[in-house]
């Protein structure tokens, strides 16, 4: 039986100019979680603020959330909100500073929770809004965590990532605006358009796909097979900006719901050991397991027919392999991990830690072991 879908929280707000939507806010206190300095830079971070302002509501920082966020840093601003007592949170910055944001909130609606254990299943999942709602303003076009029930946490001592997903944790208000994006370097740009698009491939051929769901995913997959070579070569133009975001939100409508399969099971688990971001393993491995996933039937016949709907004369996989080699991504993992020593020693753990993902009993072939080390070495090799 299908699952209830949720597709945003309260209001989404999409299109050049909506970061002034912020000015509408009924709140008093708001608690800005951020990464590094590029909100900063770009001039973003003082206008949020200034919006804020004009609405009566004052304002306070949080700055310094890691691309992976620590569950000590979640600690910290959970602390930090204990003391301020914000009835707004806000997540600005790209998927990392919303997670936290997000799992920060989690921790200061609930004070009883003291570990990231707490929080994960078999555990019940707290209640939220009691205290505070949540405000996401992306400025990656790629996690999605504004439109997404999902987090993913990092354990300090043992470097693992958490993924949480609970309907929950989906943000009341989403604020889309191209123009928080531009600060975004050519790197981020590639990575996390590829995340997006890892993001609505996955959800096209989820064995919880669904009518809403493909709708979703295929206008997310052409938008930005299209736009992102575009915003890649012109990187201050806000049109393309515009398309690759809602792009992302799209694809995050799509897989919030209907979940993700082994190329993120593989991600989460090579991201871990090896601290790569999560956006560019995503890219170099989604060919390969859509190579893999082809032996499905119908996830053979999905990928023909949005291939063929893409009007581009070739296949899907070479579709995305072309994608990555245009904007600069390396085509096999052998390229981001040198150590073919370790990466070999490694291999039980990344088989088993793969297989314990949440988002591996969605893919459309749920592998064994020895389909798992195969995929493992052929996305290493670049060949069986």
């Amino acid at each position: 039986m299908m699952r209830p879908m949720k597709l945003a929280g309260k209001e989404l707000m999409f299109g050049a100019g909506c970061l002034e939507h912020l000015k509408t806010l009924k709140g008093s206190k708001a608690f800005i979680v951020t990464g590094g300095t590029s909100m900063k830079k770009s001039g973003i971070l003082q206008k949020v603020i200034d919006y804020l302002k004009e609405a009566n509501i004052d304002s306070t920082v949080f700055s310094g959330v890691e691309p992976d966020p620590l569950f000590s840093t979640v600690e910290k601003g959970a602390n930090a909100m204990k003391e301020y007592k914000p009835d707004i949170i806000i997540g600005l910055g790209g998927g990392s500073a919303m997670d936290a944001a997000k799992a920060m909130w989690i921790y200061y609606e609930n004070e009883e929770l003291k570990t990231l254990h707490d929080i994960l299943p078999p555990n019940e999942f707290p209640k939220l809004r009691n205290k505070a709602y949540l405000v996401c303003i992306p400025s990656t076009s790629g996690t999605a965590s504004e439109v997404s029930r999902s987090i993913v946490i990092t354990e300090d001592e043992t470097h693992k990532k958490y993924g949480i997903g609970n309907m929950e944790m989906m943000p009341d208000i989403a604020i889309c605006d191209p123009a928080v994006t531009v600060s975004m370097p050519d790197k981020i740009t590639a990575e996390t358009g590829m995340d997006a698009l890892a993001h609505a491939l996955e959800a096209w051929v989820s064995n919880r796909a669904n009518h809403v769901s493909d709708i979703l995913a295929e206008a997310a997959v052409k938008d930005i097979v299209e736009y992102l070579p575009r915003v890649f070569e012109d990187r201050n133009s806000l049109e393309y900006r515009e398309k690759m975001l809602n792009a992302s939100l799209v694809a995050g409508m799509a897989f919030t719901n209907v979940s993700l399969g082994i190329v993120h099971s593989m991600a989460h688990t090579l991201g871990s050991l090896y601290g790569l971001a999560h956006g560019l393993l995503n890219a170099v491995l989604l060919p390969f397991v859509m190579e893999f996933n082809s032996q499905n039937i119908e996830a053979k016949d999905k990928y023909e027919r949005l291939a063929a709907n893409l009007n581009k004369n070739m296949d899907l996989i070479s579709t995305v392999k072309e994608l990555n080699s245009k904007v600069n991504n390396p085509s096999t993992l052998s390229d981001l991990i040198p150590d073919e020593k370790s990466y070999l020693e490694n291999m039980d753990t990344m088989i088993d830690m793969a297989l314990a993902d949440g988002c591996t009993k969605t893919n459309p072939i749920i592998p064994t072991r020895e389909e798992l080390r195969d995929l493992y070495l052929y996305s290493y090799y670049g060949r069986r």
